[in-house]
């Protein structure tokens, strides 16, 4: 899928580090790694850091799912922490399970190399 110019990358996506890897139809991937801003008080990558790479990542499948002329929202999110980082990069990758009118259904994954760093869910609404 073509990339288009500006449209999938935003100033909070810049300021916490993301970096698009893959869009295709439905399904996107974007990395992160682990800086000394997104450290918690323990020394590992924020649990806030790693729900706003999902929901970025999220949102960019649904905008490669309807496409970049129509804009979604976030309803709703669930995510489950399987695992702390301590140091390097962080892969998300999202897909839209479900496309209706109205709503999207998103699945996401967080791996560190193979290892499962965080599992979500989502919702997003169609604007």
């Amino acid at each position: 899928m073509e990339m288009p110019a500006g449209l999938t990358q935003s100033a909070f996506s810049d300021l916490i580090g993301c970096r698009l890897q893959r869009l295709e139809e439905g399904v996107a991937e974007v990395a992160l790694t682990l800086e000394p801003h997104l450290r918690n008080r323990a020394g590992k990558l924020h649990g806030g850091a790693i729900f706003s790479l999902v929901d970025i990542t999220m949102g960019l499948a649904c905008s490669s799912s309807h496409g970049f002329d129509q804009q979604s929202a976030t309803i709703e999110c669930k995510i489950n922490y399987i695992r702390a980082v301590e140091d390097g990069d962080v892969l998300c990758t999202s897909r839209v399970i479900h496309a209706g009118r109205r709503t999207l259904v998103v699945e996401a994954d967080v791996h560190q190399g193979d290892r499962l760093v965080a599992k979500a869910q989502g919702t997003f609404a169609v604007l």
